[in-house]
């Protein structure tokens, strides 16, 4: 099923590909994700929405195996303060739900920070804005499309 951010990246012929996978809706964790598609979850990148008291709602994509640190969220963004939105807020947000957020396609383009490591592999895997199926693309080509800015945003997970 082509996505719309399948469709961005086709616009803009950037080569990727889909890997669909079985949800759970009770365990949509990075870590499973990542285990159905058969990569690492250091690999597989998640898209959190958060909002910063100075920027607004922005973007903040982690590795599956690690969790987001707010204050270098903060410090990246140019925010005093960030914190994550509620879960109520995310669909009307970003036209996505829990566990199909992606940066990549949405109702509304938003300022996107990356952890620094995305930038290790060859490949990785992001959603492709639904639940059951991730996009496989190059880093470059992502934040490239996102206009992703780097840097140091996890910590391994408590």
């Amino acid at each position: 099923m082509k996505t719309n951010a399948a469709r961005l990246l086709d616009s803009l012929g950037i080569a990727y590909s889909l890997r669909d996978y079985d949800v759970d809706p009770d365990d949509l964790s990075a870590e499973t994700v990542a285990a159905k598609v058969g990569m690492p979850a250091e690999q597989v990148f998640k898209t959190l929405v958060a909002k910063g008291d100075r920027t607004g709602v922005l973007m903040a994509v982690v590795p599956g195996n690690a969790e987001l640190d707010l204050k270098a969220l903060a410090r990246l963004s140019g925010d005093r303060k960030v914190d994550t939105v509620p879960l109520k807020e995310l669909q009307p947000l970003t036209g996505f739900i829990r566990g199909g957020v992606t940066a990549l396609g949405g109702k509304k383009e938003y300022p996107v920070y990356v952890d620094e490591t995305l930038e290790l592999f060859d490949t990785v895997a992001v959603s492709a804005g639904v639940r059951g199926t991730q996009i496989l693309l190059a880093p470059a080509d992502y934040l490239r499309v996102t206009k992703g800015k780097t840097g140091p945003l996890s910590r391994p997970k408590a």
